[in-house]
């Protein structure tokens, strides 16, 4: 019996994960998992998993070095039991500050099994001097953005393109929707510290936005009912109890179709965005010493994977000191007002997305992963 030992570390990792572990089980049915992850990774494969995504999906660096001893203390504990008991691969999903640790740590204590890397870890961003010691201690890198390929094989990493997964996801949850005239969808994040920073910004664009269109209207997505509870709380703190009535709560797909314009915390929902064809504006604001580090390593231009993907900015960043609520009502007001830039705006959005493959992904990258572990490493 094969058995795995599998890592992802956030909400969207643990989605990514389940999904493969679902196509694995119908080309091994008898494998044996075992990681840490999720709810979605829990039910695939059943009390094995531990779920950590909600202590480890933790972001920004004063936040992540707050934790510095509990990430410490887990990696030390995976590590010493993946050289104990020696599962025949290791899959590791995203979430790169601590998996990519893991495989190095796992090569240099003698581990012999496979490793294979799911959801490319953007080091063409931050950090390629990385991809080298990627290439002596993976496998195989399966990575869900065209370019990503051919970055990765340079160094004489196999790589695997299985497409992007949100394909599928958006084939299930479009609906023959027309867009809500002077609807404004805010899209603050699925964390408590995004929604701290930016949705205050977003109550106070939405006064401006009033005066420039004064039919508009303005609808939240909450990630969850904690989430909306909080946002709630906010509403009244600033002074704007009526933003209590725009929060709605597991709506998020539905409201990227029914919105006419939008803005997105920077992040997996900026594609989700354009995979339904909103209109939208990305935001971004963080700790500013979380930023400042982050400019230090981060070296392309932009930030939101659509404009990496078209190589130049399709879509409009407010990034840190350049957001606030005027910068973000201009916009706004820009893409609700201008009817020829937002069927414009959606072409190219479209144009991007179709660079992401035809569906099954899923599948994909579970036959990667099937056929690379059907023989013993060298």
């Amino acid at each position: 019996m094969k058995r795995i030992f599998i890592i992802a570390g956030e909400v969207s990792g643990d989605t990514h994960a389940a999904g493969l572990l679902r196509e694995l089980r119908t080309l091994e049915p008898d494998m044996k998992v075992l990681g840490l992850g999720g709810p979605r990774m829990q039910e695939v494969a059943g009390d094995g998993i531990e779920d950590w995504v909600e202590t480890a999906g933790v972001v920004g660096l004063l936040e992540v070095l707050k934790m510095y001893r509990y990430f410490k203390e887990k990696m030390d504990a995976v590590l010493d039991a993946l050289l104990d008991q020696k599962p025949e691969a290791v899959i590791l999903v995203d979430y790169p500050g601590f998996n990519l640790r893991l495989a190095d740590g796992l090569r240099r204590g003698g581990y012999q099994g496979r490793i294979i890397y799911y959801i490319s870890p953007q080091v063409w961003a931050w950090k390629k001097g990385r991809v080298k010691t990627m290439a002596k201690v993976l496998d195989l890198m399966i990575c869900i953005f065209p370019f990503e390929k051919e970055f990765y094989e340079k160094s004489g990493l196999r790589t695997e393109f299985s497409g992007h997964p949100l394909v599928d996801r958006v084939a299930t949850l479009k609906r023959e929707w027309k867009r809500e005239p002077d609807l404004v969808g805010w899209f603050p994040g699925s964390r408590v510290n995004e929604v701290r920073r930016l949705f205050p910004i977003m109550m106070d664009a939405a006064k401006a936005i009033k005066l420039a269109v004064p039919g508009a209207r303005f609808a939240v997505s909450a990630a969850n009912e904690k989430l909306a509870g909080f946002m709630r709380e906010m509403a009244d703190a600033h002074g704007m109890p009526e933003a209590k009535r725009w929060i709605e709560t597991g709506t998020v797909y539905d409201l990227m179709q029914r919105a006419q314009a939008g803005a997105v915390a920077s992040g997996t929902a900026t594609l989700e965005a354009a995979c339904f064809g909103l209109p939208y504006t990305l935001i971004y604001n963080v700790s500013w010493a979380t930023y400042v580090v982050a400019k230090l390593v981060v070296r392309i231009k932009h930030l939101g994977i659509v404009n990496i993907l078209a190589k130049r900015e399709v879509v409009k960043e407010l990034v840190q000191g350049s957001l606030n609520p005027d910068t973000l009502a201009k916009a706004t007001v820009d893409l609700l007002k201008d009817a020829p830039h937002r069927q414009r705006f959606q072409q190219e959005l479209a144009d991007v997305v179709a660079t992401l493959g035809t569906g099954g992904a899923y599948a994909r990258a579970a036959k990667a992963v099937h056929e690379v572990t059907a023989t013993p490493p060298c």
